[in-house]
């Protein structure tokens, strides 16, 4: 049992979860006493094998991929070989002395450890915050046995971007492999996460020993031709990174078109820019119909499941939705009063802000605050982290259609976002959707460069109720990507009552 008073909060960990350490830190710092159990990475997947690190791929892309633009002729404003040249060199290579071979070639070993580096220095960054923290850390896999109770298969070590091991954080409990411990809470959070869905009903798939996003991060030679499983955000984004890279991608997409859950005109015009970068795409690609590909990498990028197996949830009385995920009510209470669920298990958005906005919701219901926070209408952005990025809150024209709900749309080309210009990056376009009846911001989306970083400036507006007049009117520092937006909004069509 747990020696002491029992913790008033005990957070359940698996390998996959993608709330941060500073979630249950904080809640330490409130004078709740808090257990944290981890089985795998200490983190979560965010810092270690997820989001961190596949930016970390991006960025070295980003940099291979401009040494390229920029030092070769004959290279389009898209960034594909063009014969009208808009890009003209700005590196010049010397020949070398011995060859006369002026070629940029990438060290994807060195990728690979600068990624190493980075993550060993976030892992660095969350064993200290444990240490000053004053919660618990106890290594192993978790189990729910009751409402308040969890048994832990402790373990001696955990890992760190999937290669190699980390050790506990100072001042955490001490463990040791092939024992059990058990611990009593007043609460207890399920924070589980998810894994990649590899049961796509594929013959053969297993046996062709396919690769999921942890693996490929970690790859040090660059794969010759990348077939990728899935049109969705990780698909795509691996797809351009890779190819930037040198490897030769295709994509295969079981639907009509590649990211479902956008607007048709923003998913064909990033499919569009990669294509343009060589890129193959493979709509409509069913197991029923004759078709064959080979390639010398294959990536599974189809979805998501939660982890919500063998943590003992059902024998205590946890229901699951038929998804698998963990039922919960908008303040994320399990069907026990007692145990809560966040992040990609609880099925909220697969997105670590989304997990660390879970916390604060139960943190506030822990903490008997009012009003309570909630899960209902709240808004959740998202950014896919290609070049250009794609960002995007709120609603958009399909879901607008299908819940039957009209609007005003203004749309404006992203060369008319002028500092585009002083990038060579002047693809895509950015649109929003407002009220019929009201001034307020239903939806935005922007396909350009930083696009994610104009996100905040909209989604304030959007939750504190401001009309659309409040960025049209703003006076914002030029040449600024936030510039575009004054234009954006300022082209909403007026009300016709």
């Amino acid at each position: 049992m747990w020696p002491g008073p029992s913790p008033l909060c005990c957070w359940m960990r698996k390998h996959g979860v993608s709330v941060k350490d500073l979630c249950w830190t904080r809640a330490s710092t409130l004078g709740v006493r808090t257990a944290v159990i981890e089985e795998r990475y200490l983190g979560g997947s965010c810092p270690n094998v997820a989001c961190l690190p596949s930016k970390n791929l991006v960025y070295a892309a980003a940099v291979a991929h401009t040494m390229a633009r920029y030092s070769r002729p004959g290279v389009g404003n898209d960034g594909a070989m063009k014969e009208n040249i808009s890009v003209k060199p700005l590196l010049r290579a010397q020949q070398h002395h011995m060859d006369g071979n002026a070629a940029l070639q990438l060290d994807m070993a060195a990728v690979r450890d600068r990624k190493r580096r980075m993550v060993a220095g976030l892992l660095d960054m969350h064993k200290s915050v444990f240490a000053s923290s004053g919660a618990d850390l106890i290594l192993g896999r978790g189990r729910l046995v009751g409402p308040h109770a969890v048994q832990v298969q402790l373990a001696s070590h955990i890992e760190s971007d999937g290669h190699g091991e980390g050790e506990a954080a100072s001042g955490s409990e001490e463990s040791q492999s092939n024992k059990t411990r058990m611990l009593t809470a007043d609460h207890i959070i399920l924070c589980t996460g998810s894994r990649a869905n590899l049961d796509l009903g594929i013959s053969g798939l297993e046996a062709a020993n396919p690769l999921t996003h942890i693996e490929l991060l970690d790859l040090d030679s660059v794969p010759r031709h990348l077939v990728i499983l899935g049109g969705g955000y990780i698909g795509l984004e691996f797809a351009q990174v890779f190819r930037r890279f040198g490897a030769a991608v295709s994509v295969m997409e079981r639907g009509s078109r590649m990211l479902k859950g956008e607007d048709a005109d923003v998913s064909s015009a990033l499919v569009d820019i990669l294509r343009d970068e060589g890129v193959a795409f493979f709509p409509d690609t069913h197991v029923s119909r004759p078709f064959e590909l080979s390639g010398s990498h294959l990536l599974v990028a189809g979805g998501r499941l939660p982890n919500t197996h063998d943590v003992g949830l059902q024998a205590a009385g946890v229901e699951l939705t038929p998804s698998g995920h963990v039922k919960v009510d908008a303040y994320l209470r399990t069907s026990i009063d007692s145990v809560f669920a966040v992040g990609d298990c609880a099925g909220s958005p697969h997105f670590t802000h989304a997990g660390f906005d879970d916390f604060r919701i139960v943190r506030d219901v822990l903490l008997h605050k009012t009003p309570l926070r909630s899960t209902r209408d709240r808004h959740v952005p998202y950014t896919l982290y290609t070049d250009p990025e794609l960002a995007h809150v709120g609603l958009t024209e399909q879901d607008a259609a299908k819940a039957g709900i009209e609007y005003r749309l203004a749309t404006l080309p992203m060369a008319a976002f002028l500092r585009t210009r002083t990038m060579d990056a002047t693809r895509g376009f950015a649109k929003a959707l407002v009220g019929v009846d009201n001034d307020g911001i239903l939806g935005f989306t922007a396909l350009g460069p930083r696009a994610g970083e104009l996100l905040p400036v909209v989604q304030l507006a959007m939750s504190a109720g401001l009309p659309y007049t409040s960025i049209a009117e703003l006076i914002v520092t030029h040449p600024t990507m936030n510039e575009g937006l004054v234009s954006l909004f300022g082209s909403v069509p007026p009300r016709t009552t």
